[in-house]
């Protein structure tokens, strides 16, 4: 709460438009999601969220470029930092999310990731990783954008964690696009590890009031088309891995 004292004016306004903008977006959806027919549901929704999406990185002075080609279909594969991921990346193209079970519990967002017709993982259950892949396969077959986060969990961004390879069933089976993703963030105002990544014990509210508290946010997105992916999907994870590894390290330079 120490952000809400130092800067009051500038975390209550936020708070405040963020609230708008939540009740705005679920106006929104009722107008344009609820009534669609089932085989244009899908793509109401990854449309009704890059809306949203745009307006709430405004809300949160998130300014946002990228580099090389914004895919359109197929399969994309980044690094995760933050909730803030999902608007970043929303907001360039419409797609549709694979995030783990937790996030559907989260108070708002949670809300935000059902509407937004979220693919949910549940990690501790092996057993569903087929269904969820049917899940995702379904996804693409319509010719939709999947955003999938295969390190499992956000970090600070120091490093790239392992790839889980459980889920890239539909891409080793090179029928679908394939691209990689490395995204960051900078502030002029803090530490984007404890800032704006979310990750180790964090909790939300508390995050979301001191992210509404900084100047603005900067955040790139790298984007690589992979011409060739690879039929083992174990391989297919370390390609992708390396892949994420080396626009980190090209971003460094």
């Amino acid at each position: 709460m120490n952000s809400w004292l130092k800067h009051p004016l500038r975390v209550t306004g936020r708070l405040v438009w963020l609230g708008g903008e939540l009740f705005l977006a679920a106006l929104n959806y009722a107008i344009y999601c609820a009534a669609c027919q089932r085989d244009s549901l899908r793509s109401a929704r990854a449309v009704w969220l890059q809306n949203t999406s745009r307006r709430l990185l405004r809300v949160f002075r998130i300014e946002t470029q990228f580099t090389g080609d914004i895919p359109s279909s197929g399969l994309l594969v980044c690094n995760h930092l933050s909730y803030l991921d999902i608007l970043v990346l929303s907001a360039l193209a419409p797609c549709v999310f694979v995030a783990k079970r937790e996030v559907k519990h989260w108070p708002v967002l949670g809300w935000f990731a059902k509407k937004a017709g979220t693919v949910f993982v549940h990690r501790q259950l092996r057993a569903q990783a087929t269904q969820t892949v049917d899940k995702i396969e379904a996804a693409l077959q319509t010719g939709a954008l999947v955003v999938l986060f295969p390190e499992g969990t956000s970090s600070g961004g120091e490093s790239i964690l392992p790839f889980k390879s459980s889920l890239l069933e539909p891409a080793a089976r090179q029928t679908h696009p394939l691209a990689a993703g490395f995204l960051r963030y900078e502030l002029n105002d803090g530490d984007v590890s404890e800032e704006v990544c979310y990750w180790k014990d964090m909790t939300l509210v508390p995050h979301l009031i001191n992210l509404c508290s900084k100047r603005a946010v900067q955040a790139s997105v790298h984007f690589n088309h992979l011409r060739e992916g690879n039929a083992d999907r174990k391989q297919l994870a370390r390609q992708l891995h390396a892949e994420v590894l080396r626009m980190k390290h090209a971003v460094a330079i």
